[in-house]
Order: structure tokens, then sequence, then C-alpha cells
């Protein structure tokens, strides 16, 4: 008597759901000829596409706080006269700020980056840029978006879009080519641009430089006047002597810092390591781009091939 027959029925539908390895290879090895085919099709579309893509270059300068060391604003030299400022009802909190956040936070701001763009006319390299000629040392616009004949937009826009780019295109555009990194170890700030041409790349880095610490020092000059107008006021409005020691020595200090701001012109960085013209190229990444792209023909490949032996099996 057969013993197959004892078997619960469950056993037969858990024999024919199981896979076969060798099935699987079979199945795989009968459509080799797709898989290649798949392949080479990515393989080739991501040639093409790697191609196409033009050089960029990356510039960067090493930069370190000018700052560390100094508390921030009319709080932060008020803190040791506390008890004698709160006297006055005033309620100036303890402690200073982070300069060098303060710094960074303001070189990617939208108010500073519109500035920088505007102030040397950076819209139509910035955004109309399409590749750089390398025996002229110039930038080649693209005419789909800007025509240098007319100098006029002609780029393809939504109904209702200016053809010239906004400022939030541009400030979107601009910071996209930025990047910030402070080191851990030392606290350095590394500030890099990554551009179609080389030289503008460099020059950018430089300008951001000298822009950045230009906005910061006027902040802080501003800041400064403000404190120093502020405590002549307190003086007017108190009739005590130590009350009035105590800003005297407050608008010294203002005083101070605003004569020796005036005079400095690496105010919230100092440059360590200028940039350079890059004379190689740091993207796009080819060879990763024609891997990735064999790796998914491929895998495409195998799975349009599994997928018609499980139909096929099914059946």
């Amino acid at each position: 008597m057969n013993d197959n027959y004892n078997l619960p029925p469950q056993h037969y539908q858990q024999h024919d759901d199981e896979i076969d390895l060798k099935e699987l290879f079979m199945a795989l090895w009968k459509g080799k000829w797709i898989i290649i085919l798949t392949t080479f099709v990515f393989a080739v579309g991501g040639v093409l596409y790697a191609l196409s893509q033009p050089n960029t270059y990356k510039a960067e300068a090493v930069l370190a706080s000018a700052n560390d060391n100094k508390s921030g604003g009319l709080a932060g030299m008020a803190s040791q006269f506390g008890g004698l400022a709160s006297l006055a009802g005033i309620n100036l909190g303890g402690g200073g700020t982070d300069s060098k956040a303060m710094a960074l936070a303001t070189l990617q701001s939208r108010q500073f980056l519109n500035s920088f763009i505007h102030k040397y006319d950076l819209l139509v390299p910035l955004m109309a840029g399409e590749k750089w000629s390398e025996p002229t040392d110039t930038l080649q616009l693209d005419p789909e978006i800007y025509d240098a004949q007319s100098k006029t937009w002609v780029r393809e826009v939504e109904p209702g879009k200016s053809p010239e780019p906004s400022d939030w295109d541009a400030y979107k555009k601009i910071k996209s080519l930025i990047a910030v990194s402070e080191s851990k170890d030392n606290g350095l700030v590394t500030l890099s641009i990554t551009h179609l041409s080389p030289s503008i790349a460099k020059q950018w880095v430089d300008w951001l430089v000298v822009d950045l610490n230009a906005w910061v020092k006027n902040e802080s000059l501003d800041e400064a006047k403000r404190n120093i107008s502020y405590l002549e006021e307190q003086i007017e409005r108190t009739s005590i002597s130590d009350m009035q020691s105590v800003f005297y020595q407050l608008i010294e200090e203002q005083t101070k810092n605003l004569m020796l701001a005036q005079v400095q012109d690496e105010f919230a960085f100092k440059t360590i390591d200028p940039a350079v013209v890059p004379e190689e190229k740091a993207g796009p990444k080819r060879a990763l781009i024609c891997v990735l792209a064999v790796l998914l023909g491929g895998m495409l490949g195998m799975g349009i091939v599994l997928i018609r032996f499980a139909f096929t099996k099914k059946d």
C-alpha cells in the first residue's frame, strides 16, 4: 500500500510551492539573452548619459573663526554687571552667542546670498551656464535659457511665471553649489563651490569670504552703535552714580569693539588656506554611473526572466 495516500492535503500544497534552485537557475540560463540584452541597453544608456554630463570643478578655502574667544553683543559684556544692571530695569540675559554659528547661518541665508548675486551680477552665469571652454577659459551659455545676443531670458516656464529667474530660483541654485563643513578636531571651516568653470568657482569662493566678513562686520558695527545709543539714554534716565559708572564702562567696551571692528577686515573668518583654481575635475563620476547602469540593467533583466518563469510555472 502506498503511504503517500495517507499524507494530508497541505503537504502536497507545500511540496508544489517549494522553489527548486536548480530549476530557478535553469530559468535564468534560458533567459540569458534577455538579461544580456537588457544589461547592454542600460550600459549603453549609462555611457551616453555619463559622457553627456559636463565636468564640474570644486574650489575650496579653509577658514578659522576670528571671534572664538569673543562674547557677543551687549549681553556678553553686561553679564559681569548683572546685579547693578537689573536695578535699572535692564534685562540683557547672560552669556555670549556663538559668533561662528551666526556667521555660517548668514552665509547660507537668502538675504546674504541674493545680495551677493546682485552685487556681482551672477544671475546669468549661475542660471544659464552650460559648459566650460578650457582653451578660452570662458563659460558657454545655454541658448535655450539665455540669448547672449539680445541679452534676454528665453527659457520655457509655466504660464504666469517670468522667463527671468526669480531671487528664489537663484538662491536655490547657488545654495546647491555651496558646501560648508566644519572639522570636529580643530574647528576649521572648509567653504567650497562646485561649478562648471574652475576659475569662476575660485573667484566666487574669494568673493564669498570677503563679503561674509564685510557683512558680519557691518552688522556688528550697527549693533555696537545701537548699544552705545541705548546706554547713553540709560545714563540720562538714572541718577544713581553706581549705575552711571556701569553704563560708562559698557560704553567704553562698546567703543573699543567699534574701533577694532573698523580696522579689521577678516572680522568673522581668517583665511588659513585660500582658494586656488582647481586643475582636476570633481565630477561627474562617470565610471560609477556606468557601473550603476550595468547593475540596474542586469537586475531588471533577471527580474523580467523570473517573473516570466513564475507565471509559466503557475500556469
